[in-house]
């Protein structure tokens, strides 16, 4: 095929913001609308609500000082969040494959983006009846046990900005869950009734990075069958272990008091 045969398909006004990211990218003191427009061979018109639309979404800012656009640390947040998960899911699925089958319990794996739980990581055991999240849900953080694990490890002023973006649910308050996070945090899991679903416990636990904080959680929603090969205490310690397991491959260090001698099942 020639090179310079036309794409099938164009999206117009994805090129151009396309365009204005990656011209913008050039130029550390950022540009004027005009001078992008001109350089770009586009109408100041056609520039400008692109402009309005980039900004909006939190990939440009404009210097009040002198009205020159510039890029934000967004597209890097979102190449490394991207890779973050890639390496997070390589690195667990054949863990959770290997617990979910050893428990015969649904596993998933979450992590944090903006102000809510994403689903990144889920695998299902052999068993007929299971309870399973869909992958890409998001759930909101502090209805999650995977959110409340991962802000019990976030840092004072993380933590502080999280409460101001993501508002307490009705029947919760700042207060309680600041203190469940402090339990959480010292007994380095959380093993809690799922906070949407009856019958379901949430049997979760972080795992860490380097730098002590939780990139990711690791979460067993366990239902309880008639007939159960593996005990409620034995899935505990099997999943807070997997997590544990998780974080060492990843250079971080297990947290917590160790695991507890039993656990039980309200």
């Amino acid at each position: 095929m020639p090179e310079d045969t036309p794409p099938k398909y164009t999206a117009p006004a994805l090129e151009k913001g396309l365009d204005i990211l990656e011209h913008l990218s050039n130029f550390d003191s950022g540009l004027s609308q005009s001078e992008i427009a001109r350089d770009l061979n586009r109408s100041v018109s056609e520039i400008f609500r692109m402009l309005v639309v980039l900004q909006a979404r939190g990939y440009i800012a404009q210097d009040p000082a002198t009205d020159r656009y510039v890029l934000t640390t967004l597209l890097f947040e979102i190449a490394h969040r991207t890779s973050l998960i890639r390496r997070l899911t390589t690195a667990a699925t054949p863990l959770m494959r290997d617990l979910a089958h050893v428990i015969n319990q649904s596993v998933h794996l979450a992590v944090l983006t903006d102000d809510s739980v994403l689903i990144a990581g889920q695998v299902d055991p052999p068993a007929r009846h299971v309870m399973s999240v869909r992958l890409g849900t998001r759930v909101d953080v502090w209805r999650a046990s995977s959110g409340r694990v991962m802000m019990a490890f976030a840092g004072a002023p993380e933590l502080d900005e999280m409460f101001r973006r993501a508002p307490v649910p009705d029947g919760m308050t700042e207060a309680q869950i600041r203190t469940d996070l402090e339990a959480i945090r010292k007994r380095g899991h959380e093993i809690v009734d799922s906070f949407v679903i009856k019958g379901v416990v949430n049997i979760s636990a972080p795992i860490i990075d380097h730098t002590g904080q939780a990139i990711a959680a690791l979460t067993v929603p366990h239902i309880q069958r008639i007939q159960d090969s593996v005990s409620f205490a034995d899935c505990c310690t099997k999943a807070i272990e997997t997590a544990a397991r998780l974080t060492r491959s990843l250079g971080g260090g297990v947290v917590g008091e160790g695991l507890p001698r039993a656990f039980s099942r309200s």
